[in-house]
């Protein structure tokens, strides 16, 4: 991971290419949006949705990395951003531009 990482603009670019494949994105998708449910369940249910929350994001996530793309997640060196990526990432895959995004990231210098 670059040491010149300051601000989430700095973050952004190294996260989208250690996304770069799009198996890797689907599963932290999933992960993010079954996060997304066991929080309003835990409003809805019991308090102990809100534990499972971190824990299913997680598992995909990081079954993605290190299964998928062989790498370290994100989230071990900026936990903060790489939350706040996650979530970027959701959305932009919804709105069909992630793709591209990945494809600007990668010719940008590292």
């Amino acid at each position: 991971m670059p040491t010149e990482i300051r601000t989430f603009s700095d973050f952004w670019p190294y996260y989208v290419r250690a996304h770069s494949q799009p198996r890797t994105r689907f599963l932290h998708a999933i992960g993010s949006v079954l996060a997304l449910v066991s929080v309003a369940l835990g409003f809805v249910y019991s308090s102990w949705f809100f534990l499972a929350a971190p824990l299913v994001g997680y598992a995909f996530a990081w079954y993605a990395h290190f299964f998928v793309e062989h790498n370290k997640p994100a989230t071990f060196g900026h936990p903060f951003y790489s939350l706040a990526a996650d979530y970027r990432m959701l959305f932009l895959m919804m709105a069909g531009k992630m793709d591209a995004e990945v494809a600007r990231a990668s010719f940008q210098k590292m």
